[in-house]
């Protein structure tokens, strides 16, 4: 005999219908006018009773989502009827799993229902491009924004496309002014993270190898990954080399900077920079034994990682969230050091357009989102570190498994650096970048390499 199903799985069926309505009608994927399926087609849809559907629609009617029309359907309101707002937000498709924005956003709804929030996913390329187009068409009334991004904004001379906005006296103070530029708070923090290493704890166990910790230096690490890549089918270290949220590491530890000399140039050979720089080339060598084209971006190591095939690689606490379903104990430690005991920093923020006609709404909307609950909800349903202060420190029971360490973040504050202490601008970055490529893959010498970069940072300066 069939068992009949419970109250809590109608209750879930009906959530679903409710949530892929309310996200067809917010993304625009049903137009404001046409009419929603039939309550007998939502019935077989869902496999809900057609009374379960109808309890649904009214959710949808109360949040004026939707409108019944006697005798013809529910049609899908005008949400500039009736006073709805509509609110257009622009967003990295990564925020979705890193801050549970889907989930953030709907709670937001529910809590203001003359406000139609219509999520607006932006491209990863060109991102400062195109969200900067968007604001500046009124095409977008708030968006998400990175530290590197935004720094290319203002040096770009987009700042103006900005609302300032009022400091959070409750955000880490290290992270709360990182949005600032030219004395103006453009843009408030979301989430944040260090760049760390994360590693196999099952591949250091079977190989009874210490595991990381604060003391290492790179040395004591690749040691360990040449004992870890032993295992058939399992490389020790890897990392994508090429991000801009990996190479910069190895800079800011060799506690160097550039910097314009009294003649106007910016010099690289017989710095300290250049013990960083030597120290990727060193990583690279080591990891010769790895196909070049193992990876593309950062996504790429941490995929190869959750299948077991990697034992440490360089992560942050956003990319933790796409390894929750690992089926092994995985853990964090602070990056090994080369002079200087110093991480990269990485934070997402949101910005408001300041001639959005919705100013108001997108201001509450950033409210909302940056208020104790919100942040908790990130804390509690994800791997990132919410920048409410007391929300990333909240101490309950935890809702899925979480590394040991998972606090460590707090020890290592002190350490933590944006790119821009190297004294280099956004767009600075790919330019070394792309000067770099050649020393990396040994088709150019070191003297070559700093003749190169010398020329084209001192260049970019006199400009």
């Amino acid at each position: 005999m069939t068992s009949r199903p419970s109250r809590t799985t109608f209750r879930q069926r009906l959530d679903e219908m409710v949530t892929v309505l309310r996200d067809d009608i917010i993304t625009g994927r049903r137009a404001a006018g046409d009419y929603l399926p039939s309550e007998v087609a939502l019935a077989e849809q869902f496999q809900l009773s057609k009374n379960s559907v109808r309890k649904g629609l009214e959710r949808l009617v109360e949040e004026k989502l939707i409108e019944k029309v006697p005798r013809v359907g529910n049609r899908i309101a005008d949400p500039g009827a009736s006073g709805t707002v509509l609110l257009r937000f622009g967003y990295y498709r990564s925020v979705i799993q890193e801050a549970a924005l889907d989930q953030l956003i709907e709670g937001f709804q529910q809590a203001h229902p003359h406000i139609r929030v219509e999520l607006v996913p932006l491209p990863y390329e060109n991102y400062p491009d195109a969200v900067s187009g968007y604001i500046g068409h009124d095409m977008l009334d708030v968006a998400t924004v990175n530290y590197n991004d935004f720094r290319w904004l203002a040096d770009e001379g987009h700042h103006d496309l900005l609302e300032p906005l009022a400091p959070r006296t409750e955000q880490y103070p290290f992270i709360a002014d990182c949005f600032r530029h030219e004395g103006q708070l453009l843009g408030l923090p979301l989430i944040f993270s260090p760049v760390m290493l994360c590693y196999n704890r099952d591949h250091f166990l079977a190989h009874d190898l210490p595991e990381p910790d604060s003391s290492w230096r790179w040395s004591e690490l690749m040691t360990a990954a040449e004992r870890l890549g032993q295992e058939p089918g399992t490389f020790g270290f890897y990392f994508h080399m090429l991000s801009n949220n990996r190479w910069p590491v190895f800079l800011l530890q060799s506690g160097g900077r550039f910097e314009l000399n009294e003649a106007g140039n910016v010099p690289v050979c017989g710095t300290k920079l250049m013990e960083g720089l030597r120290l990727t080339r060193e990583l690279i060598d080591r990891q010769s034994a790895y196909p070049a084209y193992l990876s593309e971006n950062d996504m790429d190591a941490e995929r190869l990682f959750l299948q077991g095939k990697l034992s440490v690689i360089i992560a942050t606490y956003f990319s933790l969230n796409h390894l929750m379903d690992a089926p092994f104990a995985f853990e964090v430690a602070p990056l090994p050091y080369l002079n200087e005991a110093k991480s990269l920093l990485l934070a997402i923020g949101l910005m408001v357009n300041r001639t959005s006609a919705v100013k108001e709404a997108a201001l509450e909307l950033v409210d909302y989102l940056l208020s104790y609950e919100a942040q908790l909800h990130i804390r509690q349903h994800t791997f990132s570190i919410p920048a409410h202060k007391k929300a990333a420190e909240w101490n309950g029971k935890e809702m899925f498994p979480r590394p040991s360490r998972f606090s460590m973040y707090r020890e290592i504050i002190p350490s933590l650096r944006f790119f821009t202490e190297l004294g280099l601008c956004s767009a600075d970055l790919q330019h070394v970048c792309n000067a770099l490529k050649l020393y990396w893959s040994r088709l150019e010498d070191e003297a070559a390499m700093c003749s190169r970069l010398e020329g084209l940072l001192s260049e970019r300066a006199a400009r």
